[in-house]
This record gives structure tokens, C-alpha cells and sequence, in this order.
């Protein structure tokens, strides 16, 4: 291994392999060697209408293997039309029609070419179903789409992949790789819930390209936050995250898809794919970076974050909690509900699960915090009312909040800010409590409403309609949010992440957007930390005392400042 706390992997796809020459191969592997450092490759053995021989094959593994390179096999199901196969049917990105028996058996015929060959092998995120062609619709029946596809894919990973390459090759380890858009997962047969039980390990696709342009508007923290899920989805069974150059329109837009993966603690970072990278300048500093990274990771624990619930097959404000971790809050998204944590965060994603209300019952009333959206609570609302935790609602009217009030702060107003739309909160009256106020004129909402149950706090968090104006809120207001989130410490400031780990360490990343300029930030613990050391400079920033006041209640902290230039990883501790 080039690194000690991650392995560097490429991908190689099947019209990649096809064309290699033996010269080109160990050309471009003297270039890959050289920027970034490979230990490990996938080999593409079909994709569309290509199947790569046999020959071809153990040519490229076989100068790779003596290298001293891990080679593991890929598959990407999508295919062109074909003789047997039924034609003419209307296929997004020829991904396969898993009711057509020629399509089936050509799948079958795939895994087990790739099980002769490889003892690991990975599906590219293709591994989905959109057909709706008239077999399909016969097949559903009355199930609609969702069920069918489960029970579908349910099927074809068992009896037409897994099952027939293990019989070929009892020790492969097959991985399922899924997309970024985890939100619509069980639109099309993803099922990470079920095929935990099936597949061997995971990956997770970590691209986040531009966010301004890309098709699935992607915060850049997604490539820190889906490693997180999908490793508490498959806890030790995540193998890493694949991130690829298309729309990286700048070095520091690609090379943060690595900075936040690796620092998500992937096992490995997927490079997409070979040829993207040869003579490609943005892999030019990659080597060095890396190095940065793991030396920091060589001494950091667990990551650690704000517990926040997104339930399997759910949706709604999707990346909302993403957006949040760009505001410098650290977060730890799972499916499995987190009973044992003190505060949890829900998103109306959370609203999926329909015994959720339920849930929170319980945990607040034996005194945890939940702290709900207004989209959670548009969705819930009714239940969570019948259950008396609280009076609150969201009506059909709106506020272009022009200033803001923090009500525990003598001197908490915040005027003239750029109009934000925020739906209307109405809530009873010291029956609940407003810690920010968003108004117009002589008119405002609740921003965070508070109110008791039993020995825990409900908090509810109003959410622009434009959720990207989560960013334009001033950081004197969020860093209240903050305060509520992360109960042991924050950091004020914007257009930065803070990733956390059980070991006391922090890293501090400000990404390369909006204002470039060097920033101060003010990082705060509830420890009584005398000092904040830089871990890589050995730099000592002297803690101050900082008190606020929410809920009629002081909190007090310490308070160090340091200035954070864009671009620049910094990792920290509390002495």
C-alpha cells in the first residue's frame, strides 16, 4: 500500500480493456504510478456491447499482478440490443430488462465468466432496473413499481448473479456498488436494506462534480456523508468511495471528491476511470495531497457526528443534512434509528418511516432532543400533535425574512439581510418557545421553536424553500443551530466542513467556492480546554471563555480563533 489508512484504486472499463496494447498499459501505469500511487485496479470485463476475451484480460492482470497491484474484476449491466433478446424496448442508459429470459441469461452468462477469473468482483452502478416495457407491466401485476423492481432485484442478484459465480468460484467476495443518489434508490431496485443479506460488501458512488450544474445538484459534503451511511447501513462491509473528473471544472472541485472520502475513513478511493486520467493535470498534486491526508488519519479515531435518521427507501428535502455539514456541522446519517444518541436530527426523509413519530415519543420523553425540520413536520405533523409533542404547525403562508432576532441575545439582530423565503410557522405562545425569529416589517416566524416532552427537548428548524439559501442565513444564526446540534462544540463559520473522530481530533476543510479569501473562524468546545494545537504545525491558539444565552439558559465554552484559507486541510485537538 502507497498509504497507510486507505488504498488508491483505479477502474478500468471493458472499452478501455478491449483496446489495451502492452506498451499502452505500462505507459499509463508508469503515469498513474507516479501522480497518484495504485494498488488496486478493477477490470471491466462487459459493459454495453462489449465482453473483453479472456486473453485480453489476463494480459492486463497480469502485468498489473506483477507490479505488485491487486487486480479484482467489474461488471457494468447495460447492454445494446442483441440476437434473442427482445428489441425495441425503451431502456435509459441500456440498463437490462430483468423479465426478458435472453437479457436474464445473458447476466447469468456474466457473473460467471467474471467468477472463472477474479476472487472479488464489483457491479458499477448500473445495477438497476428502469424498464417499463410491456413484458414488465405484465409482470407487476397489481404491485406497483416499487414492490415489483424489490422483488425482481431480489431475485436476479440471487439466483442470476451471486448464486451462479459462487458455484463457479466458492471464495468470491461480490461487492454491489450504489450510486449517489440515494434517495431514489428503491425507484429502481436498489435495495441496500435486502441485499445486505445477499451480496458480500458495498461501495458507494462519492462524485459530486459540480453541484451548480450536475443533474442531481449534489452537495459537496455528500462525499463525506454517504461513506458514513453506507458504512452504518453495512457496518465493517463498505469497501469505499468512487468519485470520477466530469464536471470538475477546476483541480480543487475534483480532488475534494478524495479530501472527503478519505477523511469519511473509505477503505479504498475508486479513481474513475484509467483513461480520465492520464496526462490529466488535475491528478497532478493527487500524490501529495494524499500523503497530507493520511499522515493526519494516521492518528485520528472514528468519525464521529450529528446522529441524523434517513430510513431505507425514504426521500424528501433530500441532501438537506448534506447542506448542513457544509455549514460546518458534522454529521452521521444512518438507517438504523439511533435510539442510543442524545440528539437526533430528522429531515422529512425521516417521514418514511412510518412508526417515526412513535420513535421520537420515546426518545424524547427519556430525554433526548429531536430536532425536526419543517418538512418533517409538515409531513408528521398531525401524528406528532395527536401524541402531544407538540402544538405546532406549518400553514400555506410564507416570509421573506429580511432580519433576524436571536431572542436570548441582548444584542442578537441581524437587519437588512438579503430576502430568504421561509415557510410560516404558528405555534401556542410560551407553550413553545422561538430561540430565532425570521421577519419583514413588523412581522416575523419562529426559525427554531423549541418545546419540552417528559425530560427531552423538541426542536423544529424552519428550512428555506430554496435550500441552497441554508447558506446565505448569517453564521450568527446558524451558529445557534449549531449550539443545538453539537452539544459538545461547533464551528462558526462559512463554506466549511468540520469532520470529528472519537479521539478528540478535528479536521477543518473550507472548500474553493464563493469567497476565497483567508477567514476567521472560531472553533468552540464545552471542555475545559486551555488551548487549541494545530497537530500537523504544532501551533498552540490560546482558549478563551464564551458564554450565550438560549432558552433563558447560559452555555458556556471555549473559544479559540484561527484563520482558515480555502483549499488548505487542517487538523486540530483540544489540550
Amino acid at each position: 500500500m502507497h498509504y497507510k489508512n486507505f488504498k488508491t484504486v483505479v477502474y478500468i472499463p471493458a472499452w478501455i480493456a478491449f483496446n489495451m496494447t502492452p506498451q499502452k498499459l505500462e505507459s499509463d501505469y508508469e503515469f498513474i504510478e507516479k501522480y497518484i500511487g495504485l494498488d488496486k485496479v478493477y477490470l471491466e470485463t462487459h459493459r454495453d456491447d462489449i465482453d473483453v476475451d479472456r486473453d485480453k484480460i489476463m494480459m492486463i492482470k497480469n502485468f498489473l499482478e506483477d507490479k505488485g497491484v491487486v487486480v479484482s474484476g467489474g461488471i457494468t449491466t447495460t447492454v445494446c440490443d442483441f440476437e434473442g433478446a427482445e428489441q425495441g424496448k425503451r431502456r435509459l442508459f441500456n440498463t437490462f430488462c430483468y423479465t426478458d429470459p435472453a437479457m436474464r441469461e445473458k447476466i447469468k452468462d456474466m457473473a460467471e465468466y467474471a467468477a472463472g477469473i477474479f476472487d472479488e468482483v464489483i457491479l458499477d452502478d448500473f445495477y438497476f432496473t428502469d424498464c417499463s416495457c410491456e413484458r414488465c407491466i405484465k409482470e407487476k401485476g397489481d404491485r406497483d413499481w416499487v414492490t415489483f423492481r424489490k422483488d425482481l432485484m431480489n431475485d436476479v442478484s440471487k439466483n442470476l448473479i451471486v448464486d451462479p459465480a459462487k458455484k463457479i468460484n466458492p471464495k468470491i467476495k461480490m461487492i454491489v456498488k450504489y450510486p449517489n443518489w440515494r434517495e431514489s434508490y428503491h425507484f429502481t431496485g436498489y435495495l441496500p436494506d435486502d441485499q445486505q443479506d445477499i451480496f458480500d460488501a458495498t461501495y458507494i458512488g462519492t462524485e459530486t462534480r459540480s453541484p451548480k450544474y450536475a443533474d442531481q445538484h449534489l452537495p459537496e459534503y455528500l462525499s463525506y456523508s454517504l461513506v458514513r451511511y453506507m458504512e452504518n447501513a453495512w457496518p465493517r462491509r463498505n469497501g469505499g468511495g468512487w468519485f470520477d473528473t466530469y464536471q470538475c471544472w477546476s483541480v480543487d472541485r475534483y480532488m475534494e471528491q478524495a479530501y472527503l472520502t478519505a477523511f469519511a475513513k473509505a477503505k479504498e478511493l475508486m479513481f474513475f476511470q484509467w483513461s480520465d486520467l492520464i496526462e490529466n493535470h488535475f491528478v497532478g498534486g493527487m500524490k501529495i495531497q494524499l500523503n497530507k491526508i493520511d499522515t493526519m488519519l494516521d492518528k485520528t479515531g472514528e468519525p464521529t457526528g450529528v446522529a441524523t435518521y434517513i430510513p431505507y427507501a425514504s426521500g424528501g428535502e433530500n441532501h438537506l443534512e448534506m447542506r448542513l455539514g457544509m455549514l460546518g456541522i458534522p454529521i452521521e446519517a444512518t438507517p438504523v434509528f439511533p435510539s442510543d444518541k442524545k440528539v437526533i436530527l430528522f429531515t422529512e426523509s425521516a417521514a418514511c418511516d412510518e412508526t417515526v413519530a412513535e420513535k421520537i415519543k420515546g426518545f424524547v420523553e427519556t430525554g433526548g432532543d429531536a430536532v425536526i425540520t419543517t418538512g418533517f413536520l409538515r409531513r408528521t405533523g398531525d401524528e406528532l400533535r395527536k401524541l402531544g409533542l407538540t402544538e405546532a404547525y406549518v400553514s400555506d403562508r410564507k416570509i421573506a425574512a429580511t432580519r433576524y432576532q436571536i431572542t436570548g441575545d441582548e444584542a442578537g439582530y441581524i437587519d437588512n439581510v438579503k430576502p430568504i423565503i421561509f415557510p410560516e410557522m404558528i405555534h401556542g405562545n410560551n407553550e413553545s418557545w422561538s430561540y430565532i425569529n425570521g421577519g419583514d416589517g413588523d412581522y416575523h416566524t419562529p426559525l427554531i421553536l423549541m418545546s419540552t416532552y417528559g425530560r427531552g427537548r423538541i426542536f423544529t428548524i424552519s428550512i428555506p424553500d430554496n435550500p441552497s439559501d441554508i447558506y446565505r442565513i448569517p453564521a450568527h444564526a446558524t451558529d445557534v443551530l449549531k449550539r443545538i446540534l453539537c452539544t459538545s462544540g461547533y464551528v462558526s463559520g462559512k463554506d466549511i466542513s468540520m469532520f470529528t473522530y472519537d479521539d478528540g481530533s478535528i479536521i477543518l476543510y473550507r472548500y474553493v467556492k464563493g469567497d476565497i479569501r483567508p477567514m476567521h473562524v472560531n472553533i468552540c468546545t464545552t471542555a475545559q480546554a486551555g488551548a487549541l494545537r494545530d497537530e500537523v504545525t504544532g501551533e498552540i491558539y490560546p482558549a478563551m471563555p464564551y458564554v450565550t444565552v438560549e432558552g433563558f439558559e447560559p452555555h458556556q465554552y471555549m473559544l479559540a480563533d484561527v484563520i482558515i484559507t480555502p483549499g488548505v486541510i487542517r487538523k486540530f485537538r483540544w489540550i
